[in-house]
């Protein structure tokens, strides 16, 4: 029984890695991170609204409250990074 868990977790585990995307360190996710950050930002005011990330970026959408520590109704692109590189 044991032996099955300890599978099962792992198939889990690679399952996941493969839906993550590869980077090769943290400056590429930041990059990237910008990059789509800067789409999503509508009014290009440098605060996503969590009505802007809810088709663009849904993962931030998901997360938004956690992201969004401060209440303040939005996240900048440093909160997202800092985030993702934790």
């Amino acid at each position: 029984m044991h032996y099955s868990k300890t599978l099962l977790c792992i198939g889990a585990w690679f399952l996941l890695l493969l839906t993550l995307p590869a980077y090769a360190d943290d400056a590429s996710r930041d990059r990237e991170i910008a990059e789509r950050f800067k789409i999503c930002d509508v009014n290009q005011d440098g605060k996503l609204t969590q009505e802007e990330a809810k088709g663009c970026m849904p993962r931030i959408y998901d997360h938004f409250s956690i992201i969004d520590s401060n209440n303040q109704g939005y996240v900048t692109v440093a909160q997202i990074q800092a985030m993702a590189n934790r």
